[in-house]
């Protein structure tokens, strides 16, 4: 027997307790490393039985009884050899604040693209977001490994790079996105001052209805450089002028050059005077196109685009994956520092004359510290009268709100 030499040894005192003290070393790794995780909402389904050792043979077949009276190993311990303490939160982190259809949508566009290796969401509904971070984590293998972090709690959100804010109340049937800026904008006064004491030196990127005004109050309680906040704006509007009239002209909406500035909203405006495919101006070849004189009619291809988002709602109920893709791309500028130009909601006080304190959409330079250019539009009297009109729209909603 390979025993009795052992138990003949005059050194199995020592060996003993070498043992005990190998033991005791590694029940004190694990502690330092294995946390008690506070209950989910898993706990009544599955109990707190965390599993029994087994007692049967389970390779031999038969019935007898083996009795384990020893201290496991710490496999972590023996498997992994430290170097040096991991980067909790990268340079690329994104929040995402709401983790309803677009807020999925949009951690879904940045995922599945592997525009970002870690997110964090936050949400008021514990179990909707742990459902979905759990979703999330168990896709990791398919998705590139990426960091998933969810929670109740703000602090999630720290050193984030960019925060969403996809966070609000829904629209009710006949209610305008202007309708809603009073109960989103008390949502916005709970949520922005922690979000920023996490991660002040982040972009905040405003999603919810009614984008330019939600984007204005933001700015306003957060106190941050008005570089660093941004709305989604124009941006899906855009995207969906531009696939209108390539669908007509039958080639690929990336081809067309178009823009929509101003409101997100009803007072959208058509920048026809800058529509072109390959650098051919469409006005060249029809001048008063976009205008109701125009015997083609392109100027219903924009009134179609203020529609679009009605009329998605109405048939499938919500709006989100366009909205997350076009969010996405805007957070690609961020973390990529492309200086990409892309319509998005900032400060217009001072531009095309518009005299108020205010956010509509005009095209800007993204990079990875916000905005860091916006264009100098060439725009026709119509359209500048027109724009000017988007101000009027959005002022009148804004301008009772109260940020102090």
């Amino acid at each position: 027997m390979v025993l009795l030499p052992l138990l003949s040894n005059s050194s199995l005192p020592t060996c003993l307790k070498n043992l005990a003290r190998v033991t005791l070393t590694r029940d004190f790794v694990r502690n330092q490393y294995i946390h008690n995780l506070p209950p989910t909402i898993l706990t009544k389904i599955i109990g707190n039985n965390k599993g029994k050792a087994f007692r049967k043979d389970a390779t031999s077949g038969s019935g007898v009884q083996r009795i384990v009276n020893f201290v496991s190993p710490c496999l972590r311990e023996d498997l992994l050899c430290k170097a040096s303490e991991p980067v909790r939160d990268c340079c690329h982190k994104v929040t995402i604040v709401g983790a309803g259809m677009v807020g999925v949508a949009l951690a879904n566009s940045l995922l599945f693209q592997r525009i970002t290796s870690h997110i964090a969401m936050v949400d008021v509904f514990p179990k909707k977001l742990e459902g979905e971070g759990m979703d999330y984590s168990h896709s990791s293998v398919f998705i590139g490994d990426p960091k998933i972090e969810y929670d109740t709690d703000f602090c999630v959100t720290s050193n984030s790079k960019v925060v969403a804010i996809c966070a609000g109340v829904k629209p009710v049937k006949g209610e305008t996105r202007l309708d809603l800026v009073k109960r989103n904008t008390e949502i916005l006064k709970t949520i922005i001052p922690p979000l920023v004491n996490y991660s002040p030196n982040a972009v905040f990127l405003i999603i919810s209805n009614p984008v330019d005004i939600l984007t204005w109050v933001t700015w306003k309680i957060s106190g941050l450089p008005v570089h660093q906040v941004i709305g989604s704006g124009t941006h899906l509007d855009s995207a969906r002028f531009r696939y209108l009239i390539a669908d007509r002209l039958g080639i690929a909406p990336s081809s067309v050059q178009a823009y929509i500035i101003g409101e997100h909203g009803d007072s959208m405006v058509p920048l026809w005077s800058g529509v072109n495919v390959a650098g051919v101006q469409f006005r060249d070849i029809i001048p008063n196109i976009g205008l109701e004189t125009d015997d083609e009619r392109w100027y219903e291809i924009a009134k179609h685009v203020v529609k679009l988002g009605a009329m998605v709602r109405c048939l499938k109920g919500y709006s989100n994956t366009a909205i997350g893709l076009s969010a996405a791309d805007i957070i690609i500028a961020v973390l990529r520092n492309t200086q990409a130009i892309i319509p998005v909601s900032t400060l217009v006080q001072g531009h095309h004359e518009v005299c108020h304190d205010m956010f509509l959409s005009l095209p800007c330079a993204i990079g990875e510290n916000g905005i860091t250019q916006i264009i100098r539009m060439h725009m026709t009297e119509f359209e500048k009268k027109a724009f000017q009109g988007s101000a009027n729209a959005v002022y009148n909603a804004q301008k009772d709100i109260k940020v102090g």
